[in-house]
């Protein structure tokens, strides 16, 4: 029987006792947790990396009580969540799936299976149930609590405890709920096939990009150039230990000879920048020129401000290449590219296009590469190849998130927050006018400015005529994608030059406009945007040090979707400073996984859940780098 060690909040314990067990289990005890496996141990305090965890626990005891289970960052010490059970295994744990070979279960990717009944689950050997709640069980080792699962026909599976690691809750496909499995049928080992085979083939063409990289010789970047630490002195702010981190990480992979394809992940405000910018000027420094490559004409217009005003003080020559450029202005861009007279150029997917000729291209950073189209990543494929790649991502998807866990590409993550973010109060509220004049007065009260979002630009115009009767004082204006180019350009930068003080706008804000001093956010019909837009929104203040408040407008009187209303609490209960991954995990639980991994892939995840075919392609991707045999059928 497997051996396990349960902990839930309120129980009492023997310390001495529950450390004999865990070092019985393979743990070692260490002065400060950092590794799957270790232990430490501080007055009342217990901190335990698991194996089967994703980050370590710290258990906080009252006396012998234990008061409190939280997950959180070695580094920082920041909680990222809070348990009311985990379940401990011991540090070496492998199961055997169905005589294919070995799945090593140290992402699990939900350690703590906190489950509500009516939940759908996926048991690993009898397939999707739904979970009716806990009950004890009487065997031969004396009492032990156990799930209940039911499946087709109302036949129930008791679940022992020390098998809990065969349960994970199920996520599929939004609003469309698979069939329960019947307990002893060979549907389920059907499924697990298809989806194995399914996971196989993706797996192939996920790798192969990775493989004709490595194939090829890239550019071996030297050691950093003396002007490098200059340059990075010249920071403003501190750096966190995160950013730090991903900044050596990035050096590393581009002083090795095979190009670089890293992605860096972090929370919106993060500093996900200045390590670019600092592998940007490594690059120069190596005579070479770097691209930065944006979704939007404001996001390169942003970019732009941002590495002029680090590079103002080193020769470096930086240009912008987007449609808000003339004819001749992009003319003589494209000749300063061939000519290596430009040294870093920021576009957008104008970049892309045949024209733009680099003299000798070392280094491509990409900036929310998922807002880009099929053909613009067709293109970047055949980069990835030829140059060192860093990828920006500020609200990770979970695609992105668990194949780089998975071992198809480097990940950095910066998880840490700088010293100038605070959470921001967040609101949902019904849409009157006393309360927007009432929210726009105190922030311009503080000599503050004011995001307005209204996603729809035929009355876009109104609603500004709206606030401007209400708040006659303010300097208003109106900025959506459909104005000319001009027009847009001009009302941006008179808000990020403080010349206004409210910008009513559409959705084109939520990448990249940074203004330290707008710290009001009013999204009209909140109930009409998805979560992952809303969170990106809110992550547009709160970047100075005075608070920051983000108010969501709903209609007057109700009638929200059950969708919109679980949108709206997801992103009220996610105010915390670095909570992106768990907003991203929440909108795959909302909209499901929809094609994250390709439409091809989307009757696998259905028929197994989202979070059992992550596993298999794990699986299947550990065994394509270690050569091994392709199952009968995925050829």
């Amino acid at each position: 029987m497997l051996e396990y060690r349960r902990f839930y909040v309120g129980e009492r314990l023997n310390l001495e006792q529950v450390l004999d067990q865990l070092m019985r289990f393979g743990y070692q005890r260490v002065p400060q947790v950092a590794d799957p496996g270790d232990l430490a141990v501080r007055g009342g305090i217990l901190d335990i990396f698991p194996a089967t965890f994703e980050c370590p626990l710290r258990l906080e005891l009252a006396g012998s009580r234990l008061a409190s289970i939280r997950g959180f960052n070695p580094v920082t010490f920041e909680t990222l969540d809070r348990h009311s059970m985990v379940v401990v295994l011991p540090r070496q744990l492998r199961m055997r799936m169905s005589g294919r070979g070995i799945l090593d279960l140290e992402t699990p990717f939900e350690g703590a299976l906190d489950l509500t009944e009516g939940d759908l689950v996926v048991h690993l050997e009898h397939g999707i149930g739904r979970f009716c709640g806990r009950t004890t069980l009487a065997t031969s080792q004396g009492q032990t609590d156990a799930l209940i699962l039911e499946y087709a026909g109302g036949d129930r599976l008791y679940v022992p405890m020390d098998q809990l690691h065969l349960v994970q809750r199920y996520v599929g496909f939004g609003s469309r709920l698979p069939a329960l499995h019947t307990l002893g049928g060979s549907a389920w080992e059907r499924a697990k096939a298809k989806a194995y085979l399914g996971a196989w083939t993706y797996a192939n063409e996920l790798l192969s990009v990775q493989a004709r990289r490595l194939a090829l010789p890239g550019h071996t970047f030297s050691k950093d150039h003396e002007w490098q630490r200059d340059f990075e002195r010249a920071f403003p702010y501190r750096e966190t230990p995160d950013q730090l981190a991903a900044t050596e990480q990035v050096k590393q992979d581009m002083e090795d000879a095979r190009p670089m394809d890293r992605l860096l992940l972090g929370d919106v405000g993060y500093g996900k920048t200045e390590v670019a910018l600092r592998a940007a000027f490594k690059t120069v420094m190596d005579q070479k020129q770097a691209a930065v490559l944006v979704p939007t004409t404001i996001l390169a217009y942003q970019h732009a401000r941002t590495f002029t005003a680090r590079l103002q003080a080193f020769p470096v020559q930086v240009e912008t290449l987007s449609r808000f450029q003339t004819p001749a202005e992009q003319h003589r861009i494209l000749e300063a590219l061939r000519a290596g007279a430009c040294d870093i150029v920021i576009g957008t997917h104008r970049l892309l296009s045949g024209d733009v000729q680099f003299k000798d291209l070392g280094l491509l950073i990409i900036d929310e590469e998922q807002r880009f189209g099929v053909r613009e990543k067709e293109q970047l494929k055949a980069w990835r190849t030829q140059v060192d790649v860093l990828v920006l991502s500020a609200t990770p998807i979970p695609r992105t998130l668990y194949l780089a866990l998975m071992g198809s590409r480097e990940m950095s993550l910066i998880m840490t927050p700088p010293e100038n973010r605070h959470p921001v109060e967040t609101a949902v509220a019904e849409d009157d006018d006393d309360s927007l004049r009432r929210w726009i007065r105190k922030e311009l009260a503080r000599q503050g400015q004011v995001y307005v979002v209204h996603n729809r630009v035929y009355d876009i115009h109104q609603l500004a005529a709206r606030i401007r009767r209400l708040v006659p004082e303010a300097r208003v204006g109106v900025g959506h994608g459909q104005l000319p180019e001009e027009a847009l350009e001009r009302t941006v930068l008179e808000f990020i030059e403080g010349r206004l003080d409210v910008l009513v706008t559409t959705t084109i804000i939520e990448s990249g406009i940074d203004i330290p001093n707008a710290n009001t956010l009013i999204v009209n019909r909140a109930d009409q945007f998805g979560l992952a837009d809303l969170y990106q929104l809110r992550g547009r203040v709160g970047r100075f040090t005075r608070k920051a408040y983000a108010y969501l407008l709903v209609p007057r009187g109700g009638g929200l979707s059950q969708e919109a209303r679980e949108r709206l609490r997801a992103i009220m209960q996610h105010t915390e400073l670095g909570a992106g991954f768990k907003i991203a995990m929440e909108d795959l639980k909302l909209r499901g996984a929809g094609n994250l991994l390709g439409i091809e892939q989307h009757g696998h995840i259905t028929a197994v859940g989202f979070d059992l075919y992550c596993r298999l392609l794990r699986e299947a991707i550990t065994h394509i780098k270690h050569e091994q045999p392709v199952p009968v059928g995925a050829a």
